[in-house]
């Protein structure tokens, strides 16, 4: 299996259709491959070599899909980078990969610039915006225009596919290597589980760094549909290119769904007739939004995906039956669901055996998703790839028929509006102020994100500060969704004989009236 398959597949089928829309700009599939073949040719031409590596930083556009395409094509490896990292973040990710070669829009152009003066491996900065050309930087469509299209490499298989940085429990980035067969297998277990609308268009609108929105997207390619792209999320604009541009499905987190279905645009008159299926992931959904999301887009499909990068995505999926009155009263809405096809999820305990069902353990998931590991990182790999068995942190116990419950989770993880925030990572940036002596930090339950991001801070003798000045403090360390949104002042930590935080005590109070221990 590889990458670049479903496009040839589509140019001999199709080669007519819609590839892509974004604003004024289409490309039928035979148009868009030709872009591609050209960009391969382009990358070739810097210098890129099989198996190097090559970063995007921006914003969603069609130039983002066709780097998607064009890397592989041209033998290389993908390297999204995170748009709401901070620059240090990012330059981290950069110089562990050792990537050469970085594309970049207007709205990262200086963040680039500085990227490059403190990289001592990146050399080449592409411009894919619309304005000037920034001094020192490569114009993409110049690029295009000067290389003749050049054949696909076809890395395929086991071949290392891309390099997708998540945040670390020891503070620093890793980096997830995906081969082909992962991220295809991917796409495939969601076309299987029918999150496809066969001749339809898909909607980018989450971020395209995010392997959700790669994985579905790969299945939308095994399909041969359209694919329209928003810069980034916008009510207005998400409600406007459904009706304009007939959108059959979409992905959102929570957050989203929530900020849609309450703005005051979906009160107006709206021709939403075409959307068939929205799915979300990251955390379910609380029911109040589900009841408003039901009333204001009847006839809708939704559907929990839930996986992990480390998964390519996905592991398992809520069917969008268990969210309808006949599903629900099955009490299966709060699952996370059960296992895709070609996958195997099972929960365990502490030396790896299964426990009985209804009994809490670890989430453990096998299959031909399961990651080559990571980037430098063998010991963390082989504490987190046992058996073929990719162990999620995430503590839930499994029904009789096979739904997981997410009760808990074994990594000291937050999930704030979709996001992964690792504790370890603000309490380190935290700890860098120099009126903190201490620091633990927390999830506490948040109606709007889910989880919010909680600080306790014991300050160093003589010292009170501000929770605007550590936010602020943090700010300049971590990317902004990182940070503390609230913050707490204490004499002390709570201890365990071995000096441990115990950060049990410092969650109690926050979840003591919910069943569960996470959003």
């Amino acid at each position: 299996m590889y990458l670049t398959q479903p496009l040839h597949r589509a140019v001999i089928n199709h080669p007519d259709r819609i590839a892509v829309r974004f604003g004024q700009r289409q490309a039928t599939f035979a148009e868009f491959a030709e872009r591609v073949a050209r960009l391969a040719a382009a990358l070739q031409a810097l210098g890129v070599q099989t198996g190097d590596r090559v970063a995007i930083l921006a914003l969603n556009s069609d130039r983002y899909l066709e780097y998607m395409m064009a890397v592989p094509w041209a033998g290389a490896v993908l390297n999204p980078c995170n748009i709401r990292w901070s620059v240090a973040e990012n330059r981290y990710a950069l110089e562990d990969s050792g990537t050469q070669v970085l594309l970049v829009d207007d709205a990262f152009a200086s963040a680039a610039q500085e990227l490059r003066g403190h990289s001592s491996v990146l050399r080449e900065l592409v411009y894919i915006g619309d304005g000037s050309t920034p001094q020192g930087m490569r114009h993409y469509e110049t690029l295009l225009q000067q290389h003749a299209p050049v054949p696909d490499a076809v890395r395929r298989g086991s071949d290392l596919a891309g390099i997708f940085y998540t945040g670390g429990t020891t503070g620093f980035p890793k980096g997830v290597m995906l081969s082909h067969n992962n991220m295809v297998s991917s796409g495939m277990q969601a076309r299987a589980e029918q999150l496809v609308t066969p001749g339809g268009s898909y909607l980018h609108v989450a971020p395209m760094f995010h392997l959700a929105d790669i994985g579905v997207a790969q299945a939308h390619w095994l399909e041969g549909n359209t694919h329209v792209i928003l810069p980034m999320f916008n009510p207005e604009q998400v409600l406007a290119a459904i009706e304009r541009d007939r959108v059959t499905d979409t992905l959102l987190v929570p957050t989203m769904i929530q900020m849609l279905v309450d703005h005051p645009a979906m009160r107006e008159p709206r021709d939403l007739g075409s959307l068939r299926q929205i799915i979300y992931g990251a955390s379910p959904i609380s029911e109040a939004v589900l009841e408003r999301a039901f009333q204001v887009l009847p006839g809708v499909g939704f559907v929990q995906a839930y996986g992990m990068t480390e998964l390519s995505p996905l592991a398992t999926i809520n069917s969008a039956y268990n969210h309808s009155p006949e599903g629900r009263a099955l009490g299966k809405l709060r699952s996370a669901g059960r296992s895709c096809y070609c996958s195997e999820v099972r929960v365990v305990d502490g030396e790896d055996n299964e426990v009985p069902r209804g009994t809490v353990g670890e989430v453990v998931v096998r299959g031909p998703g399961v990651m080559l590991g990571y980037w430098n990182k063998p010991e963390a790999t082989a504490q987190a790839v046992q058996g073929g068995w990719m162990h999620t942190g995430d503590g839930a116990y499994m029904d009789q028929d096979g739904y997981i419950f997410i009760v808990d989770r074994m990594k000291d993880m937050i999930i704030s509006g979709g996001e992964n925030v690792y504790s370890v990572e603000v309490e380190n940036a935290l700890a860098q102020h120099p009126e903190v002596a201490a620091c633990a930090v927390i999830g506490i339950p948040s109606e709007q994100w889910g989880e919010s991001v909680h600080a306790v801070v014991v300050p160093k003798p003589g010292h009170k500060p501000s929770a605007d000045a550590l936010i602020a403090h943090c700010k300049t360390l971590i990317a902004g969704y990182k940070c503390p949104r609230s913050i707490e002042l204490r004499d002390a930590l709570p201890l365990s004989g071995a000096g441990k935080v115990l950060k049990t005590k410092l969650r109690e109070p926050h979840w003591a009236a919910l069943e569960r221990q996470v959003a």
